[in-house]
């Protein structure tokens, strides 16, 4: 069997024993195979699902084999097909080229964004949660192509500083802080002696003065390592709670003390009051209050929030006695009722004399100094009531 191609004839190959009709069949059904393989090269090459380079591969491969095959179909129009492939090829590598001349651009673009965002977080202090986004940006950093090699070393040389500054960084701040707790650690065993002796003392005011320099010391000790933390304050506040329970039970027992006393202090002064007020008599009010004074003061301590009350209305008992004193004192004093008498006598006299004024005018006829004296007579007259007034207060 012999094939007629553009560059010549060739035998393609001899069936023996079949007839020629057979013998076509079986080169023909080889072309038919040549022929769906180089269809289905072409569907994939229009549908870019072999990369440029392994399409030309592929299409080398099918060339030859259509070159050399003993088939008998028309060979020359699956050469042609096979070399119509090759603009196509070559429109796909541009934009397989430009498609990757843009991947890398983004791949830049986001491995600048991720240094950036590394060197951020190599220079704070989120000590938790940088590991956390160091390790997530290191995953998308994996996943993205590489770009030129001198731009993408030297973008992962800053990247990879970043990480290293971080991880030191954080390293020797866990270290400080282990320290730091650790010294709080110490410091709190030794509150925790200083308070053990505390915790049964009955010295109530002093100990509870101590106590609450002891938690200011806590509190500014810091926190201890967290297996230990815990339990040192446990021990604390157990010593705390021992003594503040006792001098609870100490101060109700007080309490009720303090509030018979109350009750005792506040029936006495309604005794008191009842018996001195109002101030009739200075001096019998005078005894009753320094009667009442004593038996007040012998009763004792009553509940912080009941002295004020009390105090105030022994003061306005007191007071009220002082007043009724002063009054006394003002109405008898000699000094101020001479005073009071020389200012009567005074004005008697400016009187009878302006009288005697008057009628001697009046006598000669001057009528109008006779009626000016006579003004200023009532004007003294006036002045002399209320003169006479004051006085009448020291003989009341």
């Amino acid at each position: 069997m012999y094939l007629i191609t553009a560059t010549g004839e060739r035998m393609v190959g001899q069936v023996p024993d079949v007839s020629p009709e057979e013998a076509m069949g079986f080169f023909t059904r080889r072309f038919q195979t040549l022929e769906t393989e180089v269809k289905l090269l072409e569907d994939r090459v229009a549908a870019a699902a072999l990369s440029p380079e392994e399409a030309r591969k592929r299409i080398a491969a099918e060339r030859t084999n259509v070159t050399e095959a003993n088939a008998v179909g028309d060979m020359d129009s699956l050469t042609a097909r096979l070399s119509a492939l090759e603009p196509k090829l070559a429109e796909q590598s541009e934009k397989r080229k430009a498609e990757k001349a843009k991947a890398a651009e983004r791949a830049r673009a986001d491995k600048e964004t991720m240094v950036a965002e590394a060197e951020k977080i190599a220079a704070g202090t989120d000590w938790r949660g940088g590991v956390n986004r160091f390790r997530a940006l290191l995953d998308r950093w994996k996943a993205l192509p590489r770009i030129d090699r001198s731009t993408d070393d030297e973008l992962w040389h800053r990247f990879s500083n970043a990480r290293t500054t971080y991880t030191r960084r954080r390293k020797a701040q866990f270290a400080e802080q282990a320290e730091k707790r650790e010294s709080a650690r110490r410091i709190k065993e030794k509150i925790i002696t200083e308070a053990e002796p505390l915790a049964s003392s009955t010295d109530w005011g002093p100990t509870s003065g101590a106590l609450r320099d002891l938690m200011s010391r806590w509190k500014a000790a810091g926190p201890a390592p967290r297996e230990v933390d815990d339990k040192l304050w446990a021990r604390f506040r157990g010593l705390q709670d021992t003594f503040f329970e006792a001098r609870t039970a100490a101060q109700s027992e007080l309490d009720a003390e303090l509030g018979e006393n109350q009750q005792a202090k506040e029936a006495l002064l309604d005794e008191a009051e009842a018996s001195i007020l109002p101030v009739t008599d200075y001096q019998q009010a005078r005894a009753g209050f320094r009667t009442f004074l004593e038996k007040f003061n012998e009763l004792g301590k009553v509940p912080r929030d009941a002295i004020r009350p009390l105090d105030n209305r022994v003061k306005a008992l007191e007071k009220a006695v002082k007043a009724a004193e002063d009054e006394e004192w003002r109405r008898t004093d000699p000094e101020a009722r001479k005073r009071a008498e020389d200012i009567v006598s005074t004005f008697s006299a400016q009187i009878d004399r302006l009288s005697n004024q008057a009628e001697k005018a009046e006598a000669a006829g001057n009528t109008r100094k006779a009626s000016e004296a006579r003004e200023t007579i009532e004007t003294y007259r006036s002045w002399l009531d209320q003169a006479q007034k004051a006085l009448d207060e020291f003989s009341g």
